[in-house]
């Protein structure tokens, strides 16, 4: 299954790459003790983790929304082409993107939103293609919602010094810039309202203008989180950070504020890079959280 639907709102997982990061899961996840990813090998072997390796497998995908008539992106992976010198799993890569996008009946110009919950390398990449020397608008007639905060904050311009150090370099100038100079940028800032379902919501703690979108339809609750979570062993342990939080304490309070609306209204949380099903609902547990159970999406087969 590529498609649930939540209420009135159909929700569609596209993908754009699913296999490993270059990364092993102590690198990656520097405050979970080692013993968890041990307990853990029968649960989170292949999808989460490479068997015999501990290399973190990721998932880069899109969620696609059809909700009130319009058609929706929930971030936009990494995008083809895109030099990233100090990020070279994701440098001049040639994916089927936009041909998975068509395979659910989008083309380009039938987008009407680009979400972007933040503005890190691996979300905003298909926000242009190359057109001869340029780099353009994939999605021409979109409104592209970005987080004022991370647009400000990763704005070579303003000077920040982001924990990534180069990681995010060229992003701002291929993927955002260009769209902001064609007149396709809103940028938001606290909440925004993009209709009677879906709400964005500022979480900042991963990046300074990190957000969620939360969906609410009929009796169904969802929220899409971004980076909140990498891995499913963060629901387990929500006070571990990525070693990408720009923030940690923040980080760790967005988390738990997050998870705990989940828990409380059975929402669906979508976090952006799990593979296996790629959402789960949780529940409470004493101080923490566990996975209730797994959304019914396919899980993708590993492909480099």
């Amino acid at each position: 299954m590529d498609h649930i639907m939540l209420g009135n709102v159909c929700v569609t997982r596209v993908w754009e790459y699913f296999g490993p990061v270059g990364m092993t899961s102590d690198t990656f996840f520097p405050e979970i003790p080692k013993e968890v990813w041990e307990d853990g090998d029968s649960w989170l072997t292949p999808h989460f983790v490479g068997p015999d390796t501990g290399i973190v497998n990721s998932a880069i995908q899109t969620w696609l929304l059809r909700s009130e008539g319009k058609t929706i992106l929930v971030d936009t992976g990494v995008g083809n082409h895109k030099e990233r010198p100090y990020a070279p799993v994701w440098s001049h890569l040639t994916t089927d993107f936009l041909a998975n996008l068509a395979r659910a009946g989008v083309e380009p110009e039938d987008v009407d939103i680009v979400i972007n919950t933040h503005l890190h390398i691996d979300h905003v990449g298909w926000n242009t293609y190359l057109d001869g020397r340029q780099w353009v608008p994939t999605f021409p007639n979109a409104i592209y919602l970005m987080p004022k905060d991370d647009f400000d904050f990763w704005n070579p311009e303003n000077g920040h010094k982001p924990l990534l150090g180069r990681g995010n370099q060229n992003v701002f100038e291929d993927s955002v810039a260009p769209v902001h100079r064609a007149g396709r940028t809103l940028l938001w800032e606290n909440s925004h309202r993009i209709d009677a379902a879906l709400r964005l919501d500022a979480a900042p703690g991963h990046t300074p203008g990190s957000s969620v979108l939360t969906l609410t339809s009929g009796t169904d609750r969802a929220v899409f989180v971004g980076d909140m979570l990498h891995s499913p062993v963060q629901i387990l342990e929500p006070d571990a950070n990525s070693c990408f939080c720009e923030d940690p304490e923040g980080a760790r309070a967005t988390r738990r504020k997050v998870l705990g609306w989940a828990a409380d209204n059975n929402a669906l949380v979508l976090p952006a890079h799990l593979g296996g099903h790629g959402a789960a609902e949780v529940v409470r547990e004493g101080g923490a959280f566990a996975i209730k159970g797994w959304a019914p999406f396919a899980p993708y087969t590993e492909r480099a």
